[in-house]
């Protein structure tokens, strides 16, 4: 019988995890040496592309020849690494036996190691280390092995654990080594220490014989195949054709079906199989309701299997439709009912995004773990056609069994230049966080270790780029709930908006730069409320973009030279939700990213603001 494994990927973000997974593909034979293959082939999703991240966990499946082990195959789950999908990779370490903890050999351990390092541990999983990039000109691979070894007795290891292979490697070029110094050939050394180190799949005895069951990983929905759910075969195998039932972790039925596919990982493809052994991780197709961490089982099976809770959202935006006078004209999806569907299909399949309706009805709160987990999904719905109005991030806050207010904390881990770390010592503490470390991180950078708010760092991001010129690297980690911190100060300037619709004019825009700095550009559709600029000052300002030039039929000197105008601020979707205030909007359009005031009506605006003030 062939030998299993299953093994997850989990590093910080931009430690080189999809790279590593896209050498093992070639190198197993997954992918011919001829063949076209895209870099960092396991991210499929644009979003992904552009972005250079992961956001959806992805499965693949290599098979490798071992000396000791004979015909393997092992199961390789790529994570994504930034915190604010850190659902995902909670989900994912459930159905794993093992993992590999990459960590850049330069970086070393960052916020998003210590996290996902602390979810397998509790897991009882024994990391392999992958110490990658140890070509880079910085690299300090024996500091950074170092530090590893410490994260993992301040996370409570057990001797197991702590007593782990770590192998030196380079997934770009692909190659590992058990020594620093030892040959630079392939990754045969990395898929051997996977067969010594993970273990079989831990099944009941005679497993295979038994009714099936299975727990539900991930969701996606396929155009032709409808819902399909991924997870590990606990035990029996499932068949195309057989009768099914799915139930909640409390035990309740959520619906019966039927198997209409089995699809098992082989390589980058999901091929259809008609049975699957237990321990292999495939996808089931069939069922319309059930969803992630529902028991998918045997009819006669009662008992759900046992799922992970999952750690809590910390902050949350009320999306509503597109209400502005340019509503309807780049979007075809500008309903209530529309983009109320399309929340709950994402709250199912993410079990880290919680959607629940306002008293106002047509608008809707959706939780999430940080911005920029909240700005792709928004993206996403741009680019499927809505046409949206979004609020300002707000903090989730609790109460504690005293009814003291309780906020989300973060751990901010910052690498700067040393010019630079005494400005983003001030900003940081003048926004209620509070330095633990600073210490030293090579080649002249400096590493800050925080602890503040999670409000206070909505909108920060930009200043902080702007402080440090651009050099700057900035992570944050959700840490725990702790005493809220009072009043932070928020952005200083006013906004400057238009007094009326039409089309912007390059003259009063360019009469308008002394005022501060504008977002729009010439010829740019506005109307009354939006806001084309920051002002200089604190306050708003209403003024008029559409004002043209008055002609005369009388030539002059200079009267006739073209109009020279800055170029606009140019904000990404995260940047704008970040930057508004509590009274602000974001337009988002297939096409358009506009800010607006929540009341258009400057009497209206008024009478809001008397009435918050009361």
């Amino acid at each position: 019988m062939q030998t299993l494994r299953n093994i997850a990927i989990i590093a910080h973000v931009d430690h080189g995890k999809t790279t590593l997974v896209d050498a093992l593909l070639r190198q197993s034979g997954a992918v011919r040496d001829n063949a076209e293959m895209a870099e960092r082939a396991m991210d499929s999703n644009d979003i992904e592309r552009e972005r250079g991240i992961t956001i959806l966990a992805k499965a693949t499946s290599v098979e490798w020849v071992s000396p000791e082990f004979g015909d393997a195959r092992i199961n390789i789950v790529d994570t994504p690494g930034h915190a604010d999908f850190g659902g995902e990779v909670e989900r994912i370490l459930s159905m794993v036996d093992g993992c590999l903890l990459l960590v850049d050999a330069e970086e070393g351990p960052m916020p998003q190691t210590k996290f996902v390092l602390s979810k397998a541990l509790a897991l009882g999983l024994k990391p392999i280390v992958v110490l990658n990039k140890v070509d880079r000109v910085n690299a300090d691979p024996d500091r950074v092995l170092d530090e590893v070894f410490d994260l993992f007795s301040a996370l409570d290891a057990n001797e197991d654990q702590l007593d782990f292979p770590a192998l030196y490697a380079s997934g770009r070029d692909g190659w590992a080594s058990a020594e620093l110094d030892g040959a630079r050939e392939n990754l045969a050394p990395l898929f051997e220490a996977i067969l010594r180190r993970v273990p079989s799949p831990d099944l009941p005895e005679n497993a295979g014989n038994m009714p099936f069951q299975m727990l539900a990983t991930t969701l996606e929905a396929d155009p032709f195949l409808g819902r399909l759910l991924t997870g590990r075969i606990v035990a029996g195998r499932p068949k195309v054709g057989q009768m099914l039932k799915a139930m909640s972790v409390d035990g309740r039925l959520i619906e019966n079906g039927r198997i209409s596919k089995v699809l098992a990982f082989r390589g980058l493809k999901r091929q259809p199989v008609e049975t699957a052994e237990p321990g292999d991780i495939v996808a089931i197709s069939g069922l319309q309701k059930a969803s992630v961490s529902n028991t998918l089982c045997d009819p006669s099976i009662n008992q759900p299997l046992p799922a992970r809770p999952i750690d809590p959202p910390t902050l949350s935006v009320t999306i509503s439709p597109n209400d502005s006078p340019l509503a309807g004209r780049e979007g075809d999806k500008v309903q209530s009912r529309v983009i109320r569907e399309r929340l709950m299909r994402q709250a199912e399949g993410d079990v880290a995004i919680r959607v629940t309706e306002t008293a106002e009805k047509d608008a809707f709160e959706v939780a999430g773990r940080g911005e920029l987990q909240l700005g792709v999904l928004i993206e996403n719905m741009r680019r499927e056609g809505f046409e949206l109005t979004v609020s300002r991030p707000r903090v989730l806050l609790r109460e504690d069994e005293n009814g003291n207010v309780l906020e989300p904390i973060e751990e901010i881990v910052v690498d700067v230049d040393e010019d630079y770390s005494g400005v983003v010592i001030d900003k940081l503490t003048q926004r209620k966080c509070e330095l633990i470390e600073m210490k030293p991180a090579g080649g002249g950078k400096t590493r800050l270790v925080l602890k503040g708010p999670a409000r206070s760092l909505i909108g920060y991001h930009g200043e902080f780029l702007t402080d440090t010129r651009g050099t700057g690297v900035m992570n944050r980690i959700y840490l725990e709930h702790g005493p809220y911190r009072g009043q932070v100060e928020s952005r200083r300037t006013g906004v400057l908006m238009s007094n009326g619709p039409g089309e912007a004019v390059a003259y009063a825009l360019w009469n308008l730069e002394d005022r501060g700095v504008m977002f729009i550009d010439a010829g740019a559709k506005v109307y009354q409320g939006m806001i084309i600029g920051e002002h200089a000052k604190g306050n708003d300002l209403e003024v008029n973009p559409l004002k043209g030039k008055q002609l005369t039929n009388v030539r002059a000197a200079g009267k006739d030279e073209a109009v020279r105008l800055t170029p606009p601020r140019r904000m990404s979707l995260e940047q704008a939700i970040a930057y508004i205030a509590d009274d602000e909007l974001v337009e988002v359009t297939p096409q358009s990213v506009r800010l607006r005031k929540r009341y258009l009506d400057p009497n209206e605006r008024k009478r809001h603001a008397k009435g918050t003030a009361a």
